[in-house]
């Protein structure tokens, strides 16, 4: 059974608010989260179908990385990105909570399965009405921070800033996938 998503409570002017100093989400567009959760909860015990004994999910805005959102399935809560929600309030509000809203309910039911396997898919198709997608197709060059030209024997590769501090640190090294050659600092390193 198909449950009709929550009506949209927030005013449009809301789902576009940014906060200046982190890019994150504003306070009334988390607000907005918070409730759409509340919402789909209602719904989903009005429905009989939200695990009896589990309260609202815990939610925060401070998932990082290129993922919109994850869920925390011992911690029962829901981690959105933040810059993307900010970027993107609709996309999160209709899809994103629902699907991470999804892997808690397959959890409580079904204890610990594959990710994205049967029980989610079809949680997905028949209680929020939503395509079982795995991925997002939000632009994330927001999210791309500074990169560092590295070398090989064959080409030049850009490592993120985490990787770079790995290698300066001497905690990683890298090879390239295409001749097997460490990769070295593209310009050396001035200091």
């Amino acid at each position: 059974m198909t449950i009709p998503p929550p009506p949209p409570r927030a005013a449009p002017a809301v789902l576009t608010t940014h906060t200046a100093s982190n890019h994150g989400p504003s306070a009334e567009l988390q607000q907005a989260c918070r409730q759409r959760l509340a919402d789909w909860m209602a719904r989903l015990v009005s429905a009989g179908q939200w695990p009896a004994g589990r309260p609202l999910p815990q939610l925060s805005f401070n998932q990082r990385g290129k993922a919109a959102g994850t869920a925390r399935l011992s911690q029962w809560a829901i981690r959105l990105n933040p810059v993307l929600l900010a970027a993107h309030p609709q996309v999160f509000l209709d899809e994103v909570l629902p699907h991470e809203l999804a892997h808690l309910l397959v959890f409580a039911r079904h204890g610990r399965t594959r990710p994205h396997g049967v029980q989610w898919q079809r949680l997905m198709q028949d209680t929020f009405g939503l395509a079982p997608r795995v991925t997002h197709n939000l632009d994330v060059t927001a999210l791309a921070g500074p990169q560092f030209a590295y070398r090989c024997a064959c080409r030049v590769h850009s490592l993120s800033l985490r990787r770079h501090n790995k290698l300066q640190r001497g905690q990683a090294r890298y090879l390239c996938r295409y001749c097997g050659a460490p990769l070295e600092p593209a310009e050396p390193a001035t200091g």
